[in-house]
């Protein structure tokens, strides 16, 4: 055997792993195709899963006098955005779901004549009591405290390019307005809402 058959062979031999290599390695891959294609609707498919509506802790007041019932776990309410269209008027839902602002004066702002709480329109969660409210001159529901703080959520807010502090509900989630550092006592806080994210229930008596 001349040293080029040596050669030829050894050639032949290489060539040959490589191919025969190749070819496993593709068959590897089919294979793994097949089964993945083989898994079908049991595969994980990426997809956006909605929020999961969890378990609050509020301070919760009755529906007839608005006595405090203490604290009880509430299941925060979770919408899709055509629910919450459904749920809320136009302007309501403007200013809840899409944290605006309606115009001074355009809603019923004094205090009223009978005692009473202001309750969230989304899920109604108790928010604030008429005792608490005050003519702030500005056009807007004013208060110098939440009925409970665990009823309400502060979150910073830079838009406008200013910073405030917005006030949103605890118990789903939705924009009611700002509070500021220029109240009344006992506070000294001012918590200005708008009327279209509250909703007046007056106390009954006897």
């Amino acid at each position: 055997m001349t040293d080029k058959t040596v050669q030829f062979g050894r050639r032949r031999f290489l060539l040959g792993a490589i191919v025969g290599g190749g070819a496993i390695t593709l068959g590897g891959i089919g294979s793994l195709r097949l089964f993945a294609a083989d898994s079908g609707p049991s595969s994980p498919v990426a997809t956006k899963a909605p929020p999961t509506p969890r378990d609050v802790l509020l301070q919760c007041f009755a529906d007839d006098d608005g006595r405090h019932l203490g604290a009880c776990h509430v299941r925060k309410l979770v919408l899709t955005d055509a629910q919450w269209h459904e749920r809320l008027s136009d302007n309501a839902y403007y200013v809840m779901r899409r944290d605006g602002t309606e115009r001074a004066f355009s809603g019923p702002h004094e205090k009223p004549a009978v005692p009473g709480i202001y309750r969230c329109p989304g899920c109604d969660t108790a928010l604030y009591d008429a005792a608490t409210q005050f003519d702030s001159g500005t056009g807007w529901p004013s208060f110098w405290a939440p009925i409970a703080k665990e009823n309400v959520i502060e979150k910073r807010d830079t838009s406008f390019g200013w910073e405030r502090t917005a006030i949103s509900c605890a118990g789903c989630d939705s924009h009611l307005g700002h509070v500021f550092d220029d109240g009344p006592r006992p506070t000294g806080l001012r918590y200005c809402m708008n009327a279209v994210a509250l909703r007046f229930v007056a106390r009954k008596v006897g």
